[in-house]
């Protein structure tokens, strides 16, 4: 995990200090400029809602880094952990809808919608979808001494001991918990949950044993595995992972189970349209270079091109499914 963090880190480590180039120009007297043309004029934030060196942190670097020198003003990635990622919503919903300020958007926007029971925003309605970036699976892993090597074995080994078993979560209503939570719902296991504050220390002691069964992304999770210090039973997205082919998905024992985490780029909404466009295209192209695919899918990642349409779409879709899930469970933010 670490040397993987260390290649995206490094590809990303020079973005804060590319020199502002400025970018406005006329294409003569009278010329009528729109904001597309001249965009960006000055440097552009990207608030991510976690700690630096998370897979969101690290994604948001890679691309920021890319779109700094295509463009030629720096991206600026601006961390603001916290409340499950409202800060950061929130930041962003209060700031200009000018361009210049963009949220990183993960699946934890999707869930608040429904966890929390008072927002001071409508996720859907005031952040307007730019572009998705990728799709990357969580992984089931537990302790390697746990008496179950498949999904199948894990769900006989649980029912035989309803409401003995824990997973950890790195926080309520995170991915890592409701990917648990679905799993409850569609295999009619008991399993007791314990959130801790963030994902390193669940990790830390699905290792050591204190709990059976945690499901980070393969980001966090696939050195781990391939050093076997956890075992991993099944990846959360429909198919099996390109970084982990061996690994069965848990599709494949418990038909229509799906819960990979999501990352994508969201404005204010009214930023305007020709901003958005202009946003989109350029994380498309950044998409189909070469070298940032290949980053993405190394981490265990599916780049994720569209519109702004197809990415308005999948953040609807995503709130509607983990709203049911969030209601089912009765999970509610602490």
């Amino acid at each position: 995990m670490k040397l993987l963090r260390r290649r995206f880190l490094r590809l990303a480590a020079g973005a804060i200090a590319l020199p502002a180039i400025s970018r406005i120009a006329s294409e003569g007297a009278g010329a009528q400029i729109y904001p597309a043309q001249i965009y960006p004029a000055r440097p552009v934030r990207i608030i991510v809602g976690f700690a630096a060196g998370n897979s969101p942190d690290i994604l948001a670097r890679l691309l920021g880094q890319w779109l700094s020198e295509r463009l030629g003003q720096p991206f600026i990635i601006e961390n603001r952990p916290g409340a499950g990622t409202n800060i950061a919503t929130e930041a962003v919903v209060k700031s200009p809808p000018d361009g210049y300020t963009l949220l990183m958007v993960t699946p934890p926007n999707a869930i608040n919608a429904t966890l929390y029971e008072k927002l001071n925003f409508n996720f859907i309605r005031d952040i307007a979808p730019v572009a998705g970036i990728s799709r990357e699976p969580n992984v089931f892993v537990v302790n390697p001494s746990l008496g179950a090597k498949t999904i199948p074995e894990f769900i006989a080994y649980a029912k035989a001991r309803p409401g003995e078993l824990t997973y950890a979560s790195a926080g309520v209503g995170g991915s890592s918990h409701v990917a648990v939570e679905l799993f409850k719902v569609m295999t009619g296991v008991n399993l007791v949950h314990v959130p801790y504050r963030g994902g390193a220390p669940a990790l830390a002691d699905v290792i050591s044993a204190q709990v059976q069964l945690y499901v980070p992304t393969t980001t966090t999770a696939i050195e781990h595995i391939r050093t076997g210090k956890v075992r991993a039973l099944a990846v959360t997205t429909a198919a099996r992972s390109a970084a982990l082919p061996d690994i069965p998905a848990v599709n494949e024992s418990v038909p229509g189970y799906e819960a990979s985490t999501f990352f994508g780029i969201g404005a204010p909404a009214s930023t305007p349209a020709e901003i958005i466009a202009k946003l989109n295209a350029e994380i498309n192209a950044a998409l189909a270079d070469p070298m940032v695919k290949a980053r993405i899918t190394d981490a265990g990642g599916v780049v994720l091109p569209g519109s702004p349409a197809d990415f308005a779409k999948l953040m609807a879709d995503e709130t509607e499914k983990w709203a049911k899930v969030v209601k089912f469970s009765g999970a509610r933010a602490e």
